[in-house]
């Protein structure tokens, strides 16, 4: 029988280092894509939860500066196919001598997760739940998507997709919340949950979400990316995607009644501060603060606009998808990087279209020359199409859609300058711009 963790399926360890883990994951950690604390000194891990799903699975919720879950696959012997999921091996604790490997990348455990989803149940503190008018099949075949992203997405057999979250925070996370009240209201615009998995210690939260798979859909981005290439026409689809955008927002209006506006003054001050905390970090920003801070004060001044509400968050050409000529809304986490009690709140739809008009700039810089006039013509045609379909016209609302877009662009600054530094001057050129009054 192969040697795995002392723990016996469905049995938790909690609160404490762990001893066999800390010196491999704080090495492993700061190297995955999905982990937020790279600008941050170094925290020492610290076991939260450890439970053993199956034999030689276990899923662990870790403390290292944010808390994050990890599937992790142990093996008394090194398993070649497996080196590049490779943690490391234990040397001492409950897991000395074993070899750990991120369980995501291993079929095996990737297959007996999707068992677990399919039959709704109980592990420690963890809850499988499923939706039961929906049958997912036995003996979906696994594999990781490999994409540049913050959580971790498993595609099962072309049918379902499961993404894992990778950061966890206490309450429902959006990605499953808002896709079920939608599809409860009838909205085809959004994939609904088939299965999910919670956690009730150290915290209520949400673990992953499955939905279904659109094996033949092709992002936004990627849809761009061509057309641009092919020097075709990109107007109507964005015109589609403007109108399917409204239908979201109504349908999340409806799903989450609010009421009420923006207060433009918390609002602009709360960009501000932003924007200050941002140029602290990436000097390039210092000498249009002055130009970018017009954009926040204006909002004093301005109108109320639409009713705020709840928003998909973190809106761009790689979060819709295009399939038998219809257009979907996908990843209503929102901006991991904010609380996600930020998220849940109510906010100005402007915001969401605030970063689609930024996503056609970013597409059209993606080749030399620049097509500025592809992105003019795409993000005129994206706010007619949601005019027609809301009955409000983004473009009215000129002062309050500079500022969500001065706040994206600012967003957008900071993480490039993070994660990307070679991207940098995509968002710069967007931040020149609109440092001047009326850009």
């Amino acid at each position: 029988m192969p040697k795995t963790a002392t723990l016996r399926t469905g049995r938790t360890a909690t609160a404490g280092p762990p001893t066999s883990l800390a010196g491999l994951l704080r090495e492993w950690l700061p190297r995955q894509r999905w982990f937020a604390g790279k600008d941050r000194a170094p925290t020492e891990p610290n076991l939260l939860s450890m439970t053993e799903l199956f034999p030689g699975c276990l899923h662990v919720l870790v403390e290292a500066g944010d808390c994050y879950q990890l599937l992790l696959t142990t093996r008394e012997q090194p398993v070649p196919q497996l080196a590049h999921a490779l943690i490391g091996r234990a040397e001492q604790g409950p897991l000395a001598g074993l070899t750990v490997y991120d369980a995501l990348h291993d079929p095996r455990s990737a297959r007996f997760l999707l068992e677990r989803l399919r039959h709704p149940g109980t592990a420690g503190p963890l809850r499988f739940e499923a939706d039961p008018a929906v049958r997912v099949p036995a003996g979906l075949q696994p594999r990781l998507l490999e994409t540049e992203q913050s959580n971790s997405s498993l595609v099962y057999g072309d049918s379902f997709i499961l993404k894992v979250f990778r950061r966890i925070e206490p309450g429902v996370n959006p990605d499953l919340e808002v896709p079920g009240a939608l599809t409860a209201r009838g909205c085809g615009r959004v994939p609904a949950p088939v299965a999910w998995f919670r956690t009730t210690y150290p915290m209520g939260a949400t673990l992953g979400v499955l939905q279904p798979y659109l094996p033949d859909a092709r992002d936004g981005w990627a849809l761009a990316l061509r057309a641009l290439a092919s020097e075709d026409d990109f107007t109507d689809a964005s015109w589609e995607l403007g109108e399917a955008m409204a239908e979201v927002h109504l349908a999340l209006a409806s799903a989450f009644p609010c009421g009420g506006h923006d207060d433009g003054g918390r609002t602009a001050a709360a960009m501000a501060e932003r924007l200050t905390a941002a140029a602290r970090v990436v000097p390039a920003l210092r000498p249009h603060v002055r130009g970018l801070r017009a954009a926040f004060d204006a909002l004093t001044a301005c109108g109320p606009g639409p009713a705020v509400q709840r928003v998909h968050g973190d809106l761009h050409l790689g979060q819709v998808l295009r399939t038998g000529g219809q257009w979907f809304v996908i990843d209503f986490e929102g901006e991991p990087s904010r609380p996600l009690a930020e998220r849940r709140a109510p906010q100005s739809p402007v915001r969401d279209i605030a970063g689609m008009l930024r996503s056609f700039d970013y597409a059209a810089r993606q080749r030399r020359p620049w097509r500025p006039q592809w992105a003019r013509r795409c993000r005129e045609a994206f706010c007619a199409g949601y005019a027609e379909r809301a009955d409000w016209d983004p473009r009215t609302e000129h002062a309050l859609l500079r500022a969500h877009e001065t706040d994206r662009a600012v967003y957008e600054v900071l993480y490039e300058a993070r994660h990307r530094p070679d991207w940098l001057p995509v968002p710069m050129a967007a931040i020149e711009r609109l440092a001047v009054r009326g850009g």
